[in-house]
């Protein structure tokens, strides 16, 4: 992967346009992120609030797409882009798209469980996720290495909310799939739930991964390629 003379800075994109959330995402790159690596996280102006679905998948791309192409223009250096959207938004559209290096924290996760374990699962939001993150799953050849995705009905906004009851329906989706399947890893299927990967390790005693997290670093330990951004 090419870095420009400042180091790697990878540009970290919300697909939704809840700024709340790209701050949460902004943090949790960046506490991830080496000494060497700088992180600039925005999101597009127009779209969902919230990305539940395969519906709302599709109506955050023409933001997404535009975004990106800003940012190819402009004139800052790029080495990576990294879509903080555990449904992968646009993320295939995207590599074809960009001249570097594009993750998604969903296709980094399902990665990082695989490598921490021999199988694992997904604990998201919605019940209308799944069917998309089963088929990421596909996609990446990782289905059979994945036990079960599995909702925990919070919605994607209510992570947004101090005090809520969502970390207690996590948990006890975490808990179930423990106690449901010969598994050694947690991937938390949504951006918003990056600051409880920590606590829910420790509590549980198994790897519960964040996916932005995941993200930063298999981008850090990308081999170099050519200069191929501005």
């Amino acid at each position: 992967m090419s870095r420009g003379r400042d180091g790697t800075h990878i540009l970290v994109i919300n697909p939704n346009t809840t700024a709340s959330m790209t701050a949460k995402i902004g943090v949790a790159a960046m506490a991830a992120a080496g000494p060497s690596t700088r992180i600039t996280a925005v999101n597009p102006p127009t779209g969902p609030v919230a990305i539940q679905g395969r519906e709302d998948g599709e109506a955050a791309l023409p933001g997404l797409f535009a975004l990106v192409e800003d940012w190819i223009a402009g004139p800052e250096h790029i080495d990576a882009i990294i879509i903080a959207c555990f449904d992968d938004t646009g993320l295939w559209e995207l590599k074809q798209r960009c001249p570097f290096p594009v993750l998604g924290i969903g296709e980094a996760a399902y990665h990082m469980a695989a490598l921490s374990a021999v199988r694992f699962s997904v604990v998201t939001t919605l019940s209308v996720s799944v069917p998309v993150l089963e088929d990421n799953l596909r996609r990446t050849g990782l289905r059979a290495r994945c036990a079960e995705v599995r909702a925990s009905e919070v919605p994607v906004l209510a992570l947004e909310e101090k005090g809520g009851a969502g970390r207690a329906k996590i948990e006890a989706e975490i808990a179930a799939a423990l106690a449901d399947h010969d598994i050694g890893a947690i991937a938390l299927g949504c951006a918003g739930m990056a600051d409880l990967a920590e606590d829910l390790s420790d509590k549980f005693k198994v790897s519960v991964i964040d996916g932005i997290a995941a993200a930063v670093r298999l981008i850090e330990a990308l081999p170099y390629q050519g200069n191929r951004s501005g």
